[in-house]
This record gives structure tokens, sequence and C-alpha cells, in this order.
């Protein structure tokens, strides 16, 4: 368990907290969290990389912890373009040269934009569900019903109702969905409570809500990010060594992203595990092995 506190770096809209493991010469590697998790999801894998070199930064996505936004008048966006920007301008900030980028949910769907739209910031990817872009688009239409019941969270924050339901009950929400998408971990309380603290940040429902509406196309994305979102409406592939993975006992994605891999163009392997949603802490060590098969399609 990391016992030293946040530390503070200022990006273009954010100031972002992040937790640093390993030598500072190290070899970078940059692991991002999703909803609703926290830099701690990535703990173990964090430790074991650090200790055989890696430098590992673990940052506090917008509207999560102790990161905060630089003005009041930046819209609280959650839509997929500023998430990747965030991750790329961090990248930048902490002069970070091409780091192997891992995420899972919000954080695979981020490290899949900056693989896909900035390749020459990236020395390689390991992303849950594959190619986790958004096809907003595709979103418009129906899915299973099976799996519309499994996204009911969804559905409910489309709502001014739901918005009030996250700003009053964010953690019993997250704690069903912790529960709901990793039906085989048994997580005691402490674990969720070091993470849930991370959700008493003033713009996390804000982040989360607009993240849900965006990606449905119920509400309209910052203007600045049009551009971006306009190119990844296209499906650019993602061209950088990657390794992706699936949780199969995860109600998110039946049947897995295998289906994905014609979008991967450079190197690239898939691996499915006997697990959840919540790979990082179901499966401890599952990321380090697929980032150090990454690095070494780097040399």
């Amino acid at each position: 368990m990391s016992q030293n506190p946040p530390r503070l770096i200022d990006t273009e809209f954010l100031r972002v907290a992040y937790l640093e493991d390993g030598p500072s010469d190290g070899w970078p590697v940059v692991l991002v969290h999703g909803f609703p998790y926290d830099v701690h999801a990535f703990e173990a894998d964090a430790h074991r990389l650090a200790a055989i070199g890696a430098r590992v930064i673990r940052p506090y996505v917008r509207g999560y912890g102790p990161t905060r936004f630089l003005s009041d008048r930046t819209i609280r966006s959650g839509q997929q373009a500023a998430r990747g920007l965030d991750v790329v301008q961090l990248i930048t900030a902490l002069q970070l040269t091409r780091p192997i980028l891992g995420g899972f949910d919000w954080g695979g769907n981020a490290c899949c934009v900056v693989a896909a739209l900035w390749p020459e910031q990236v020395g390689g990817l390991v992303s849950y569900a594959s190619y986790d872009i958004i096809d907003v688009e595709q979103q418009r239409s129906a899915f299973a019903p099976s799996l519309e019941r499994v996204c009911w969270y969804q559905h409910l924050f489309q709502s001014e109702r739901g918005r009030a339901c996250l700003q009053e009950s964010r953690v019993e929400i997250s704690r069903l969905l912790w529960r709901e998408w990793s039906p085989g971990w048994t997580f005691d309380m402490a674990t969720f409570d070091r993470t849930a603290r991370a959700f008493d940040n003033p713009d996390f429902v804000e982040v989360v809500i607009h993240a849900y509406r965006c990606m449905h196309g119920h509400a309209a994305g910052d203007p600045m990010f049009e551009p971006l979102e306009n190119r990844l409406a296209g499906r650019p592939p993602i061209t950088v060594p990657s390794v992706t993975i699936d949780g199969a006992a995860d109600p998110l994605k039946p049947g897995g992203t295998l289906d994905h891999a014609r979008l991967f163009t450079g190197p690239h392997e898939h691996r499915t595990l006997p697990v959840g949603h919540n790979v990082p802490q179901e499966a401890p060590g599952a990321f380090t092995e697929a980032v150090l098969t990454v690095r070494t399609w780097q040399t």
C-alpha cells in the first residue's frame, strides 16, 4: 500500500493528483482507473512493476479524489475526448517518454483514445475490453434486454432523478456496481471504503452524469473537443503494441471483445481471464504480465 500522499501537477484544465511508485528514472507506465474505482485498483500491479524498475504513475481522473479543475468556468465534461486529452497532457507535464498505458473501464477508454489519436506519445497499451473507444452512434441503438438490464445505472443517469440519486447515494450505487460487475469477487468493506473516499469530490457527480449522457447522445460535448470526437467517430485503428484483456465473468461484456482484434494493426495479443470487470483487483498481476509483454515488443 502506497504510504506517500498524492503528488500534484497542473495540466491545461486540471490540477492532477497522482501516486508514483518506483525509481524516478525508471521506464514509464501510466495506469488509469475507471468508474466507480480509483488509483487503488492498481495497487498490486504498481508495486510489482516498481519492483522491476518501472516508474508507475496512477492519476486520479477528473472528478475523483484530490484532482481538481483549475477554473470554475471549465465545463465538467466526462466525454472520452476530454478524458483522453487529460492523459496525454499528464504525459507531457511529467515529461514521460512514450510510456506504456494501462487502463480499464473509463481508464481503458481514455488510454485507447490516446493510443489512437496520439500514437507518437505512447510506447504501448494494455486495455481491458480491447478497443474501448465509445461508438456514440452505436449507443443510440438498443442492445439485448439482458445487457440493457445490466446497464441500469446508465439509464438512471439520463434523468434528473438519476442525478439526484447519484448525488445522494454515490457510495451505495458504487457498492452495488462493484458487486454486480464482479460476481465472483468477495471484497471487504475496508477495500471498498478506501476507494469510495475518492467519490467525495465536488465535481464527481457532474463529470459522471455528463459522461453517460454524452455517451448516449443525450448531452452535447464541450465544443472544444468536437474535432477530437469527430476523429474518434471514424474508428481510427490502434497501431501501438497492445495486449487486450477480457474478464469471462464480466456481465458488461458478454461474449468478450476478441472481435475487436481487427482494429489493432500493430503487435497484438488478446487474453481472457476467469474474473469479472475489476481485473486489476480480481487478478492482481495480470496487468503487470501484460505490460511486460508489451515492453518486449518495444525492444
